[in-house]
């Protein structure tokens, strides 16, 4: 356990009941640490949210609305990620002076070993993954854990001083950290997204810089140089820590690049030849600069080329990004249902080499979608669109000139249009731009059932 950070003898408040917040509510009961775990939703009852693990039979639970006098018993309110930070609540709870922390810190502070933090509004599960699996051929105790999936505190109390945790870390994450210290993190890349939550983008902005909070001079921060806003962050970073950027636009004299087809390092007067993008089995300039970051981060660890190479040409894209489906009467499916914002989109549809009938739409993250459609490029044969955003996608597409869209009232009636429309030697694509909450429980249940739809084509 980190010292500075000793919870013994305080009150927690756990706050949510989903994945992270039993997650975060298993680790204080096997700590023995005094907690009560809390949800707003009054749909819920005890007995379903005690029945979600066995360290949970005999805790406090609350449902609804939360006592003030019970607020000032607390020291510590831990958050779930999709908790938002200026709840009334979570504001009452910060006036009393009660620590506001997230599950990525209460992790932290009962972790031990190394971290890698990766965040970032698209990349982030491919670079994390791929990092993941660079490490696990370098060093035997690897922990792959956070947005990706798996909870950081749900693995948290295996580790040992030896263990390196590969950690994908979210917006929503970072709002809370305090002395969360990464011996290397990385930021890909930002462009607006979840702004209902954030509400502006100068705060997006500043959560994701906070990876680098607990940091110092013994610390390394991997950017894309091509991000303007990360390029200036990198040169006020670099007064405090070490900074490796990475670029997919230009040489640099001091950190990862692609030059035509080659990912090349360059140090110490000298570039050194990582890869060529042909032997990956990832598609798309945006996949390049999710190896450059990988790579970045692997190099700043003190992993040897020989260890990195060897994992970069066998890795394969992760579920729901760009993930090849099946060929049906020569049409070939992508599932990116993991495409859940415009810019993520954007480097779906440039990632296809053949005409495409495209499936978009979804949950209203606020966004905008012009640049979206503008990035087409001629490639969309026809955009299916489902899902609350269908009209406001359709009146952007209007606005650029864009015509080729219908509407479908279920992914079943996209996946249906697109089998008639799409031609052999084209492609059918889901890649929503939008979160998938209108519709489905999360992305991985749409791009599930939209693999299911697409082999079930076949029958």
């Amino acid at each position: 356990m980190r010292t500075q950070m000793d919870l013994q003898g305080k009150k927690v408040l756990v706050v949510g009941t989903g994945v992270s917040g039993i997650a975060a509510a298993e680790l204080l009961a096997h700590e023995g640490i005094d907690f009560v775990l809390y949800d707003g939703n009054e749909k819920l009852t005890e007995d379903a949210i005690r029945a979600k693990s066995k360290a949970l039979s005999d805790c406090k639970v609350i449902i609804g609305a939360l006592d003030e006098e019970l607020m000032d018993t607390f020291s510590y309110a831990v958050l779930s990620p999709g908790v938002p930070t200026d709840l009334p609540m979570v504001n009452a709870l910060r006036e009393k002076g009660i620590k506001i922390w997230g599950e990525i810190e209460l992790a932290y502070a009962f972790s031990k070993g190394d971290v890698i933090a990766i965040t970032g509004t698209n990349g982030k599960t491919t670079t994390t993954a791929l990092t993941g699996e660079i490490f696990k051929n370098f060093t035997e105790d690897v922990q792959v854990v956070g947005n990706i999936g798996i909870p950081y505190t749900r693995m948290a109390l295996g580790m040992t001083d030896n263990t390196v945790t590969v950690a994908e870390i979210s917006s929503f994450q970072l709002e809370t950290v305090e002395h969360f210290a990464p011996k290397v993190s990385a930021i890909l890349n930002i462009t607006p997204d979840h702004l209902n939550r954030h509400h502006t983008m100068e705060n997006y902005i500043a959560a994701k810089e906070r990876i680098t909070e607990g940091q110092g001079a013994e610390h390394t921060c991997i950017l894309n140089y091509e991000d303007e806003v990360l390029r200036e962050f990198g040169r006020q970073l670099e007064k405090k820590m070490h900074v490796l950027f990475f670029s997919s636009g230009r040489e640099l004299t001091n950190g990862l690049y692609l030059k035509d087809e080659e990912i090349i390092y360059a140090h110490d007067g000298k570039c050194e030849p990582v890869c060529n993008v042909n032997e990956l089995n990832l598609l798309g300039k945006h996949n390049y600069e999710n190896v450059c970051a990988a790579v970045g981060i692997a190099i700043s660890y003190g992993i040897p080329m020989e260890k990195i190479r060897e994992v970069l040409v066998r890795f394969t894209a992760v579920e729901h990004r760009i993930e090849y489906v099946d060929e049906v009467n020569g049409v070939r499916y992508y599932n990116d249902s993991k495409g859940t914002n415009p810019d993520a989109a954007i480097q779906g549809i440039r990632a296809m080499n053949r005409r495409t009938c495209l499936i978009g739409g979804g949950y209203d993250k606020q966004s905008e979608y012009e640049q979206w459609i503008e990035a087409f490029d001629g490639k969309v044969k026809k955009l299916v669109l489902i899902g609350e955003t269908k009209n406001k996608i359709a009146e952007a597409a209007k606005r650029v000139g864009f015509h080729d869209f219908v509407f479908a009232d279920s992914l079943k009636e996209a996946v249906d249009i697109c089998y008639r429309t799409a031609a052999p030697g084209e492609a059918v694509l889901l890649s929503p731009a939008c979160a998938s909450w209108d519709m489905f429980d999360s992305y991985e249940q749409r791009g599930c059932m939209f693999k299911d739809m697409v082999r079930q084509l076949k029958k």
